[in-house]
This record gives C-alpha cells, sequence and structure tokens, in this order.
C-alpha cells in the first residue's frame, strides 16, 4: 500500500470514527478483559509507535499500573477507553493518541481501501460541516476572513477551498482563521497553501515519515489549482490548534508567506491511524512523525508560535489592526486614507458600524 494511500485511508477512517457510533450497551469489564486489553495495547504501540523507545515506557507504566489495581474503577469499556486515553497521553506527552468505544469498527489491513460506501458517509459528514469552512467574511477596510475548523479529504474539500478563495480575490489582504482547528488531512493543506503561491511556484511544504514501511510521503503544493492571492496574509492560532491545524500554520510560516497572530498551538505532529485492542475499545496509535524540509524539524510538543502574540480571543482584532495600518501607510489617495484611518479607529476600540435599513432622504 503506498504512503500516500495509508495517509488518505488513515483520514477517511479519523472521519468516520468522529461520527456518533451506534455502539453496543457499555459491556462490563473483570480484571482479567482488562489485563487482554492492555496486554493487546501493548504490543500494538512497540509494533506501530513511531518512537519505538516511548512506547515500551509508556506501555510498562500502563502495564505496571493495571498490575496494580489502578484500573480497578474501570468496571466498563467507556470507562476503561476513558481511563486508557487520558494515560496514554499524560505518560507519553503526545496528545495523538486516543481511545473510545466503537462497537462497529473493525480494523483495516495495510492493503485497505475505503469501500463506496465508507466514502460516501465521509462525504456526506464533510458536507455536514461546510467542508470544514465555518464562515466567510468580508471585514471593514475591504480584509478577507476565512474560518477554517478543520482539513477533510482533498477531493471532498478542494472545490469548495477554491471557492472561498475566489470570493477572496478582491480583497487587500486575509484573515485565516485556524484558532478551533483541530486537524485532518496533510494532502487537503496542500492543496489550500496552493492558493498562495504563483503559479508554477512549486513548494516543498513537508514530509511525513511512517515507521512501519521506512518509508517518506512528501507534501508539495498542488500545480493545477488555478486560483491564486497574492496579497499580505494573516493566520490565527490558539493552544487549541492542533495537528493538520498546525501544520497549515507552520507551513505560513515556514515558507514566509503569512504572518501568524494568537497563541502557540497545542504542539501535534505525529500522524495517527486507529486500532482495535479489544471489548470495543478503539486506540489511535500515531504511527507517523512530520520533518519540515525547511527547519528538518516539527512542532511536536512544542506548538508552532506565533509571530504576533497574543490571547487568542483577541487574535481577529490584533490581526485586523496591524492589516488596516499598513493599508493606512499604503494608501496613496487621502480620500482613501481617511477612511481607513477611521475604520481603524473604530477596529482599536472594538466598534463596528451599525447597519442602517432604512431608506435615507434624497437631497
Amino acid at each position: 500500500m503506498s504512503g500516500k494511500k495509508k495517509f488518505v485511508a488513515g483520514v477517511v477512517l479519523s472521519i468516520l470514527l468522529s461520527v456518533p457510533a451506534f455502539a453496543a450497551e457499555d459491556a462490563p469489564l473483570n480484571a482479567s478483559s482488562r489485563a487482554v486489553i492492555v496486554q493487546t495495547l501493548v504490543a500494538k504501540m512497540n509494533a506501530i509507535y513511531i518512537e519505538p523507545a516511548v512506547a515500551e515506557r509508556v506501555g510498562r507504566a500502563i502495564a505496571r499500573k493495571n498490575t496494580e489495581g489502578g484500573y480497578a474503577s474501570a468496571t466498563s469499556a467507556q470507562a476503561f477507553s476513558a481511563a486508557l486515553e487520558k494515560d496514554l497521553r499524560e505518560f507519553s506527552g503526545d496528545l495523538h493518541f486516543g481511545a473510545r468505544l466503537d462497537e462497529r469498527f473493525r480494523e483495516r489491513s495495510d492493503t485497505y481501501v475505503p469501500t463506496r460506501v465508507e466514502m460516501d458517509e465521509a462525504r456526506d459528514q464533510v458536507e455536514r460541516r461546510g467542508y470544514g469552512i465555518e464562515k466567510i467574511e468580508r471585514l471593514p477596510g475591504n480584509v478577507g476572513y476565512i474560518e477554517l475548523r478543520g482539513f477533510g479529504l482533498t477531493e471532498f474539500v478542494g472545490p469548495a477551498y477554491t471557492a472561498a478563495m475566489s470570493l477572496m480575490v478582491g480583497t487587500d489582504a486575509l484573515i485565516l482563521d485556524l484558532r478551533r482547528n483541530g486537524g485532518g488531512s496533510p494532502a487537503s493543506v496542500a492543496y489550500l497553501m496552493s492558493h498562495f503561491f504563483p503559479l508554477g511556484d512549486l513548494r516543498h511544504l513537508n514530509d511525513l515519515y511512517d515507521r512501519s514501511t521506512s518509508t517518506t510521503w512528501q507534501s508539495w503544493t498542488v500545480a493545477t489549482v488555478a486560483q491564486r492571492y497574492d496579497k499580505p496574509v494573516y493566520v490565527l492560532t490558539s493552544a487549541r490548534t492542533f495537528s493538520a491545524g498546525e501544520e497549515c500554520a507552520y507551513d505560513f510560516q515556514t515558507q514566509k508567506r503569512g504572518t501568524l497572530v494568537g497563541e502557540t498551538t497545542g504542539g501535534g505532529a505525529n500522524t495517527v491511524s486507529p486500532f482495535s485492542v479489544g471489548h470495543g475499545i478503539v486506540v489511535a496509535i500515531p504511527f507517523g512523525r512530520a520533518i519540515n524540509p525547511i527547519t528538518k524539524t516539527s512542532w511536536e510538543h512544542v506548538g508552532v508560535k506565533p509571530d504576533i502574540a497574543v490571547p487568542a480571543a483577541q487574535a481577529l482584532q490584533a490581526a485586523h489592526v496591524a492589516i488596516l495600518r499598513n493599508l493606512v501607510s499604503s494608501a496613496k489617495d487621502e480620500t482613501e486614507r481617511t477612511k481607513l484611518q477611521r475604520l481603524l479607529a473604530m477596529v482599536e476600540n472594538a466598534e463596528s458600524e451599525k447597519p442602517v435599513y432604512t431608506l435615507r432622504e434624497q437631497r
């Protein structure tokens, strides 16, 4: 199975797992059942997790805690999955680890290809979430604004990204809001990033190394994206920005194409896939790592640091103010400069123009 297909399959599974599962009744667990689950989890972590030494250490810690009765109060599959998720993240420091109860999940082999039904279900979920695009707006001063909550499969979301960017083409600057972006497909990050470089300017954005196959998948901008945007870009981040959302911010920063405003991001750069450990418990295990071709490292554990550090709640205002100040200083027409100065003062004071819904008197 190619690296790209594996990543695509992993994203489809992540989308499907985010849909509320039609799970069986939360089954009770006894000590022997928990022991089998732990044994299975430890074996899969040792075989799959991107950092073998960390996998061994975390596995020993969980096995020891179970032997010492630390999970005795987790008497159901739901409770045990919650306890495992907490400890996997705490013991490893890797926030991509996860665990949940899902009786319908069936682990796929390395040759797994999503079925038509699975793809249709994944597409339906992406469509119902507006392709991850929560809001598109034109802010005062001819500033574009897009809030993007996640990165779905490229074949689903790609046309929506281009449509959104076509609405921004006449703006003087763009604010891309990733403050509530939890991640998704690395390929879709590359597709979105392609809109921000000139035609013919291909950029190597990221590498994803897969431990199980010892292969590396390279992420590049897409030459066939026709809609391009050449104005300044400001990217909003928060501590909640995670995974592929962080990669998007990191790509803007390392490619020197955007200014990051907000908070340091969550710090999750590893790629992940779900695995069954028994009794309906599904554990997300990171199997790959991101390697930026420019910095030769990633944002794992450390997050992406903003260029302009402000609390996340103030990031939109800070970015808007920075843009308007630049527009004021570059305005050549006095009337336009005066208008922009007025708008700048309003944004600095968190004021907005009230809409008028009545006909104005003719003079």
